[in-house]
């Protein structure tokens, strides 16, 4: 998601520079024969995930350490150091609070608090006092209001939507209510301000920096949006935002291609003509972390068959079809998550090629540190919208790949109440505490192989009989609520059944929960 746009010939002639020897392999659908091996063992993984851990608490504390409140530089290295760009992109912050809180022990959940802090702050502190966040500042600690400068004034829904889950998350984590009344905070500024009832419904962009009314809507933002007011409803017990929630659906579902199995980006500024300029990487698997729905499977599919890049010495996906000369790495990160969790025919081999690209890039990418993970595999990589991606180290990018390569879908709650992990994963102490103490490692509860959360945070089995399901809805109803106490996982009402329904049985669970929580 996040994007630079820079400008000027200082900048064109550092770009010819270090894009000598780079670009020159025209992209192809197949893996290069010299590139990284199908598949990472499991323990070179896991240290590979330590280390781009590693980089993400370095970024953290470049300026400040311990439990001063701050936001964290996006990139670093490159042309981007070069031109000595430090803006915190709020996108970028919401992932790591996710990242970190993924970790499962508490020196990752202090992190997770900290940038949640700092994201309150800013809330705080900005001029209009009215909820919102802006899409980027600077990385310096916040110990007084003047310290808050922002670098990008911009009021855009879909950072302002990841912003609010992540404090929902965070919430969730710690039980500490001011991070629910941020939460609360942003979305009620997006419902004033967003709500639309143009064409197929659903949010509008947000706010230009100079304050000016975006018009068009983003399927990304509607299904970023919808994730976030579920999370809301779930953990407010209020109604209202499951009827948010599914106003934001209903727009993501009027801008589906049934035809080519992918979505569209969203609509122009009228609200109703749909949009097909670009055909972007992470609409398509977003939508299936967000949505789980299998109606709407065929995008990861999409993504993949014509996404495909291999350039360079290096393979993954690029960020649109315009532009196929490059790898962005954080979409290529977005589609393993995504294929790993649909869990198809050849998806999880697939989504392994995808982490080994990646652990490619973090070893051998251009202006590597053998930590973080490089934007782009070059520099000026295209948006296909008047942006650009750059070979600089990306605190997003970096966080990315640690979700994918923990199956962990930041579109559901990650810690459950006071901070139990809902990782179904085992993991190791990767994490140290901002005052540069080891946390001790959480060992999460034992869940079913395969299984993943349902709107509840209950986990569902993958395998389940069909002729079972309204019998485990019987089971579920009475303890379907929007609260996030007393939660017993499905695994101990369904048993090792037939593979099939799972997915049914989480798309009907869902509506179940709409329905009982308010529509």
């Amino acid at each position: 998601m996040s994007r630079v746009d820079l400008a000027g010939a200082a900048v064109a002639a550092v770009l010819a520079a270090t894009t000598a020897g780079i670009v020159g392999c025209a992209p192809a659908g197949d893996r290069g024969a010299a590139g990284p091996p199908a598949q990472v063992p499991a323990r070179q993984l896991q240290s590979s995930v330590a280390d781009a851990y590693s980089f993400l608490s370095q970024m953290m504390d470049k300026y400040a350490a311990g439990s001063t409140p701050r936001l964290v530089q996006s990139f670093t290295g490159g042309v981007l150091g070069q031109q000595h760009f430090t803006a915190s992109e709020t996108y970028d912050d919401a992932l790591l609070v996710d990242a970190y809180l993924a970790a499962g022990t508490p020196g990752g959940r202090s992190r997770a608090e900290v940038i949640g802090n700092g994201l309150l702050y800013v809330q705080a502190h900005d001029p209009q006092h009215d909820g919102r966040v802006r899409a980027a500042y600077s990385p310096a600690p916040l110990r007084s209001p003047s310290d808050v400068t922002v670098t990008d004034a911009a009021s855009h829904v879909g950072a302002m939507a990841w912003a609010g889950q992540a404090l929902v998350q965070l919430y969730a984590a710690t039980g500490r209510r001011v991070y629910l009344t941020g939460a609360e905070a942003i979305g009620n500024w997006v419902q004033a301000h967003c709500h639309d009832t143009r064409g197929p419904g659903g949010y509008t962009g947000g706010e230009s920096a100079n304050g000016q009314k975006i018009e068009w809507k983003s399927a990304e933002h509607n299904i970023d949006l919808y994730a976030f007011f579920s999370l809301l409803a779930m953990e407010t017990r209020d109604p209202a935002w499951s009827v948010r929630a599914a106003w934001a659906r209903r727009f993501v579902a009027g801008v589906w291609d049934a035809r080519q199995g992918r979505f569209y980006i969203g609509t122009t500024s009228d609200g109703k003509t749909p949009n097909d300029s670009v055909t972007p990487e992470d609409v398509n698997s977003w939508s299936y972390l967000a949505l789980r729905d299998p109606g709407y499977a065929a995008s990861v599919g999409w993504d993949v068959r014509n996404l495909a890049v291999s350039a360079g010495g290096f393979s993954g996906v690029s960020f649109c079809g315009g532009d196929r000369t490059g790898v962005w790495f954080e979409g290529t990160a977005h589609l393993a998550d995504a294929l790993e969790l649909r869990g198809g025919p050849g998806d999880g081999a697939r989504a392994a090629e995808y982490l080994s690209d990646i652990y490619h890039a973090q070893a051998h990418g251009p202006n590597s540190d053998g930590l973080g993970i490089i934007s782009a595999s070059r520099n000026g990589l295209s948006d296909c919208g008047g942006g650009s991606y750059y070979a600089s180290l990306h605190t997003g990018a970096t966080a990315w790949y640690i979700l994918a390569a923990g199956k962990t879908d930041p579109f559901f709650l990650i810690s459950g109440p006071h901070g139990r992990s809902l990782v179904p994963a085992k993991r190791e102490s990767f994490v140290r505490e901002p005052s540069s103490v080891h946390g001790h490692g959480r060992q999460p509860a034992e869940l079913a192989p395969g299984g993943r959360r349902d709107t509840l945070g209950h986990f569902l089995p993958a395998k389940l009989g069909a002729g079972k399901i309204g019998q485990v809805l019987a089971g579920l109803s009475p303890g379907i609520r929007c609260v996030r106490s007393e939660r017993q996982p499905t695994s101990q009402l369904i048993g090792d059944l037939p593979h099939g329904a799972g997915a049914q049985l989480e798309g009907q669970l869902r509506a179940q929960v709409l329905t009982q929580c308010g529509r």
